[in-house]
């Protein structure tokens, strides 16, 4: 699995990068055809960080999901359980073949 971290108007530090790596190789236990992640931090306004998931799945369209918060962690974190839950939700909606054909 290919993961990328990007910075819009912030430096990514190699903790940060480390972070918010560890959070996305954790993507697959929920949905095991995750092939590319790509994570973009975002600095918001002067008090206010942006993250943003884009999740790559064999066979479905780009998972997206976003998060604001003050602080970069609490906002890689928020924006890390919108992505779980989405992936979840679809393994789930595979399982039980309520998707259409």
């Amino acid at each position: 699995m290919d993961i990328n971290v990007f910075g819009r108007h912030l430096e990514v530090t190699d903790p940060i990068r480390e972070y918010a790596h560890g959070k996305a190789e954790k993507l697959p236990k929920f949905f095991d055809r995750v092939n590319k992640v790509e994570v973009l931090l975002n600095k918001v306004d002067n008090h206010t960080f942006g993250a943003e998931f884009i999740v790559h799945v064999d066979g479905a369209d780009h998972i997206v999901a976003h998060g604001s918060h003050e602080d970069l962690y609490a906002c890689i974190d928020e924006t890390n359980s919108k992505i779980e839950r989405q992936l979840h939700d679809l393994k789930e909606k595979r399982r039980n073949h309520k998707h259409p054909a």
